[in-house]
């Protein structure tokens, strides 16, 4: 065995091992013993450093935190410093402002410009309602603060003028704040309606969804959209190369083609547009030895045009004319990646790095124009190279928000892509990365239905949360430690109130064990370690004050029939759980005025509990009655 290294200190036997809090304590509770976020400490303040806000440490040969921002890349006639040393204005307006740090910045613009987007509001120190909201939202964050890093490129608001109007909620995306999710839907030739995608969005957003992409690309595509744009509370965005071609062929696209599809899309309200710019003429010789060549639908379709008419890319020549077009509307850029890996074997090639510095370039242009700009990142990546990916987008993108499919680490589960995906989204979340679009069961064969949006939302708020712990984000724990207290206080009516999906976790356990005992039918009561717990009189665990049942009801311990019964569980389909959990609701006796089930409640005598429960064998859940069926009838 090799010796240790001279300079590595030997543990002391005697000493417990403490590993030192890098970052800050995502949760603001007393009375827990966790040391912290191990995550850099945060950053928020204006100017190139703060572009780390909330980030991992980086491993070796990670690349460089960026060196500027958005304030490099002003329009012409602009200019900006710190400081009380303020420059003549020479015909141009002079505004000074404090940033949330208490330094001061001086802006010169011409005289008749009025700003529009919310990055130029920011340029100006103006704080508009939308950041406001946007604090509200995000608490660990003060309104100066989200300004400040609008004005630094490292946030996007999006939402666009015309969205405002109906019932958008403006929220962020950005390091600063907390991760998103986006859910993607959208009518195929083969599948779905307008009613079924406002559907779909409803269901998105009640599960989690902080925007939603409509990639429409059949059907009435502007009705599908309007309808969607009329009904979301989130931010929406498309892919607007999808609208271009219907009707005709790709080689026939032109810019004048282009920017009208564009206009129509921002005068109707949608709130970021995904244009795939950055796949260059000179890129293609590079995508020949690919595995899976081009997976994204715009990438490949702005190739052939490309080939067709030997040209560089319309969407690139024609980006200053865009820009205009998205200003005047405050439409966000969502820089696509035309040429990201669709295989982990094509992951972090030449061609999609190329790209990337390409999409850097792209964003030093848009912020000239005062546009909003996030990028977006790849969808298939070994776990290894996630880390990288995420830093070298920071560097060469000036803090850019990156909002990324995934990405997958392994290739070979389809129908389970949800949790392939999910696990690298968490490690590009905790790297760097500012919002997850969900990857549904469905990924990569077919269109997904309505509960495959909820699979994609869960796995992904469950990968947005954890990488906002890990993070240090501040408060982003609380939820957690809520929880913790109810599960040590075998409180169950809590446990269930605060569980992200309450209704799927109080089914389970009325599967099994449908009486609110001071156990579960995991251990049983004598092996029920969070019982024994509770019970010694010293410790904290299960007291805390709101938390703690009004007494313990105790149950007799499983006897072996009912431990046979348990090891026959069933698997319930995604309808049978929330009829399952509704019964708790309506299908039993209320116990009082306030129509609490009395088997669930924590008042009930003792005896009426376990007379419920049954005292010698386990009374199973017969669903029959929840799904309209007679007793005759199997749920098989």
């Amino acid at each position: 065995m090799a010796k240790p290294h001279a300079s590595t200190p030997k543990p002391d036997p005697s000493k417990p091992y403490t590993l030192p809090a890098v970052g800050q304590n995502p949760g603001t509770s007393r009375n827990v013993t966790t040391p912290g976020s191990f995550a850099n400490a945060p950053r928020i303040m204006p100017g190139p450093e703060g572009a780390a806000t909330f980030s991992s440490p980086d491993t070796p040969a990670m690349p460089p935190l960026p060196t500027k921002t958005a304030w490099d890349f002003l329009p012409d006639g602009w200019s900006t410093g710190a400081g009380d040393d303020v420059p003549a204005a020479n015909g141009h307006a002079v505004v000074t402002f404090s940033h949330a740090d208490g330094t001061t910045r001086y802006v010169t613009h011409p005289r008749d410009f009025q700003p529009i987007t919310q990055l130029e509001h920011a340029r100006l120190g103006t704080i508009t309602p939308q950041m406001r909201r946007v604090a509200e939202r995000e608490p660990h964050l003060s309104p100066e603060q989200v300004r400040d890093e609008v004005a630094a490129g490292r946030m996007v608001i999006p939402a666009n003028t015309v969205h405002l109007g109906y019932h958008l909620d403006p929220m962020c995306i950005g390091r600063a704040s907390k991760t998103k999710i986006n859910a993607n839907m959208g009518a195929s030739p083969v599948s779905s309606s307008t009613d079924e995608e406002v559907e779909k969005l409803k269901w998105a957003e009640r599960w989690g969804a902080d925007t939603v992409m409509d990639l429409s690309t059949g059907g009435d595509l502007d009705a599908t959209r309007d309808a969607i744009l009329r009904n979301s509370n989130v931010p929406i965005g498309t892919v607007p190369i999808y609208s271009m071609i219907i009707g005709r062929k790709i080689e026939d696209l032109d810019v004048p083609m282009i920017l009208e599809t564009l206009e129509h899309q921002a005068k109707q309200g949608v709130d970021y547009f995904t244009i795939h710019a950055g796949i260059l003429k000179e890129h293609l010789k590079l995508a020949k030895n690919r595995l899976i060549g081009l997976v994204s639908r715009g990438g490949s379709l702005l190739a052939k045009w490309m080939l067709h008419h030997n040209a560089q890319n319309p969407m690139n020549t024609a980006w200053e004319d865009i820009c205009a077009v998205m200003r005047k509307y405050d439409v966000t850029f969502s820089i696509g990646d035309g040429c990201r890996p669709g295989g982990l074997a094509d992951a972090t090639d030449e061609l999609q790095l190329a790209e990337l510095v390409e999409l850097g370039n792209l964003t030093e242009r848009a912020w000239r124009q005062g546009v909003q700009v996030m990028i977006e990142g790849p969808g298939h990546v070994p776990l290894d190279q996630i880390e990288y990916n995420m830093k070298l987008q920071r560097t060469l993108c000036h803090g850019t928000p990156f909002y990324v499919l995934g990405p997958l680490v392994t290739d070979v589960f389809p129908g389970y892509d949800h949790i392939t995906s999910c696990i690298g989204a968490t490690n590009a979340a905790y790297h760097g990365a500012s919002m997850l679009c969900y990857v549904t069961p469905k990924e990569h064969v077919g269109l997904p239905k309505k509960d495959d949006v909820k699979q994609g939302c869960v796995a992904y708020k469950i990968a947005a949360h954890s990488a906002d712990i890990a993070l240090g984000i501040p408060g982003s724990r609380d939820w957690d430690d809520d929880l913790t207290r109810a599960r040590a206080a075998l409180n169950w009516e809590k446990h269930f109130e605060l569980a992200f999906d309450g209704d799927t976790a109080r089914a389970f356990h009325d599967e099994d064990l449908d009486v609110d005992t001071d156990f579960c039918a995991m251990c049983g009561h004598d092996w029920c370690s969070v019982r024994i717990s509770k019970e010694i009189q010293d410790w904290a665990s299960g007291k805390a004050d709101g938390f703690e049942r009004e007494r313990t009801i105790k149950s007799a311990a499983l006897t072996p029939e009912q431990a046979a019964i348990l090891e026959q569980r069933g698997h319930l389909s995604p309808e049978e759980i929330h009829k399952l959990a509704s019964k708790t609701k309506k299908k039993l006796k209320p116990a009082d005025d306030a129509g609490k089930a009395s088997c669930h409640s924590d008042y009930v005598d003792a005896d009426e509990a376990r007379q419920q429960q049954g005292a010698e064998e386990l009374v199973q859940v017969d669903v029959r009655p929840a799904l309209g069926l007679s007793k005759e009838d199997s749920v098989i």
